[in-house]
């Protein structure tokens, strides 16, 4: 995905204007930290966005437009993890094994689920705005149909966006062994693939969710709705860890690209500085893909007892969590009901 090289190996290797520094031996960090990450990334993620999955698919009769929007983050969410496995076991052994064409599927795959999650957080704070701001001009325009079209619209742009990624992706053997680059002949795609990361990975997210959210929370506020602080207090959650997790991975890909140009002086520690945030953030940013299912649906009260009632069906004796959730919900005054399920789910 995000990755200049998705096999990681701009962190390990020394090349280009990269001087042979020994100071901090990265792929040992690698081996501890990013596997021990990963794999909790892995699990974390799969069991939360599969759940997900499970819950609306098992109620697609039931589905609005928000419900598909949440379906598809999911989705997005569990093809982004998909790809984890293959780098786990790359950063081990430290040896490409999967072939050609895994290489470039993996690649593609790892860009396509980044982006199409955040191509739907994006889609759903414009439907909020939209549902809020301008409740009546758009019910008309705000069905399935024009749902589906907009979702596949989202799923063919990511992988459009992400095609670099399968093209210039190959399998190459050097001293080291055989690694999965991002190697286009021309650097003009090496910019790109910075430029792109950068401006649809996070700041135009950002801008829209701050533009959007901003005018939706004054609205809220003066709403007559027990739960409007909370949900006040949701919607800067979510701008907030969006921010957190993203902003970092992104200035320090930044940073190693004008390492690169000579920008920055170069120097051992400084190198080795610039590696290594890029490793952390980058495995902090991954980390992001376990929490859209709890910001995005379990805070939800439809979805939180579609979830409960799928779990007591497969553990009978999750009676007792069922239970605790449906005295709490039946304690909360029915009027908000409207405003929740539109802003929360």
């Amino acid at each position: 995905m995000l990755l200049t090289t998705p096999d990681y190996s701009s962190y390990y290797d020394d090349n280009g204007t990269f001087s042979p520094c020994g100071e901090f031996d990265i792929r040992t960090f690698s081996k501890g930290f990013l596997v021990t990450l990963y794999t909790l990334v892995f699990i974390l993620g799969s069991l939360g966005n599969g759940l997900v999955v499970c819950v609306l698919v098992k109620h697609r009769n039931q589905t609005n437009l928000t419900d598909l929007c949440l379906l598809n983050l999911a989705l997005s969410d569990l093809l982004f993890i998909f790809t984890l496995p293959f780098y786990i076991h790359y950063t081990v052994i430290s040896e490409w094994t999967f072939g050609d064409f895994m290489c470039r599927f993996l690649s593609c795959s790892h860009y396509s689920g980044f982006f199409s999650s955040i191509f739907f957080m994006v889609i759903m704070t414009l439907d909020r705005y939209m549902v809020i701001m301008h409740a009546h001009k758009v019910a008309r325009y705000r069905t399935m149909k024009v749902g589906v079209f907009m979702i596949a619209f989202v799923w063919m742009l990511s992988l459009c966006v992400s095609l670099p990624a399968f093209i210039f992706a190959n399998v190459t053997v050097e001293d080291q062994g055989t690694g999965c680059y991002y190697s286009p002949e021309n650097e003009n795609w090496m910019h790109y693939d910075l430029f792109i990361t950068n401006m649809l990975g996070l700041v135009i997210p950002m801008v829209v969710m701050v533009i959007c959210y901003s005018r939706i929370i004054p609205t809220l506020v003066n709403m007559r709705t027990a739960k409007r602080h909370r949900i006040v207090r949701l919607i800067i959650s979510i701008m907030v860890v969006f921010f957190v997790f993203w902003a970092p991975y992104n200035i320090s890909r930044f940073l190693k690209f004008l390492y690169k140009k000579e920008f920055i002086e170069g120097s051992c520690t400084r190198e080795g500085n610039i590696k290594l945030s890029t490793t952390v953030t980058e495995a902090i940013a991954y980390t992001h893909c376990c929490l859209n299912p709890i910001i995005y649906a379990f805070v939800g009260q439809k979805f939180m007892r579609r979830a409960l009632q799928l779990l007591k069906k497969w553990a009978p004796d999750y009676s007792g969590s069922s239970s605790y959730w449906s005295s709490r919900k039946s304690s909360i005054g029915s009027r908000s009901s409207d405003v929740t399920s539109t802003v929360i789910m």
